[in-house]
């Protein structure tokens, strides 16, 4: 069976990729780009991850001006599930085509807002494709130990860039009704289908 990574700059999502291959799974990384908000160096450490793992090819989507609409148009205490679910809708729309059976992500649960179990569950009603969570029970510092066992630590420790756009206190419980209340505010359709997305050999 084939999965689609969610690969961040951040600490988890390659370890999270390097437990799947460890079971022998095909793994292929989509990274969510934001780079004119946050520049460049989320997606270079996501590229240096996959090399690391030995993952020869990266799909890059750039989600920039969506992240925008949504901090401009949306209730900002709901932006990081909204973020969430326009990721997911995505990485499905990019399973479906190149067929792939599930997406994976480096949530584990309770870490951050958008991953209480409330979120969680409104952000995969979000698709149909199931969604594997390898780290969902691990704690950070399993994940960090981990990580540098993997010698992927060192290249992506570092402060999160994702939270740019976020509020200071984001949602913790949101329900699915006022989720889909807020995306009825956005063209997420036509954006969805605009998306540009590229692919990068890394070998």
């Amino acid at each position: 069976m084939k999965g689609l990574l969610l690969i961040s700059g951040g600490i988890d999502s390659p370890v999270a990729g390097h437990l799947m291959i460890k079971e022998e799974f095909e793994i292929f990384p989509v990274h969510f780009s934001s780079s004119s908000i946050v520049g460049n160096e989320p997606e270079e450490k996501s590229i240096a991850a996959c090399k690391k793992l030995g993952l020869d090819k990266i799909l890059i989507a750039d989600i920039s001006d969506f992240l925008k609409e949504i901090a401009e148009k949306c209730n900002r205490r709901y932006y990081f599930v909204l973020m969430k679910r326009a990721m997911h809708k995505i990485a499905e729309k990019i399973a479906n085509e190149k067929n792939f059976d599930f997406i994976v992500t480096g949530e584990n649960l309770g870490q951050v807002s958008s991953q209480t179990l409330q979120n969680i569950l409104v952000i995969d009603k979000a698709v149909n494709i199931p969604v594997i969570r390898p780290l969902i029970a691990f704690d950070k510092m399993e994940i960090v130990d981990l990580a540098k066992k993997i010698e992927t630590y060192e290249i992506s420790k570092g402060p999160e860039m994702c939270d740019v756009l976020g509020p200071k206190h984001p949602s913790t419980q949101a329900k699915e009704e006022n989720i889909l209340e807020e995306e009825n505010k956005i063209d997420f359709a036509n954006f969805l289908k605009n998306i540009e997305i590229s692919e990068i050999k890394l070998n």
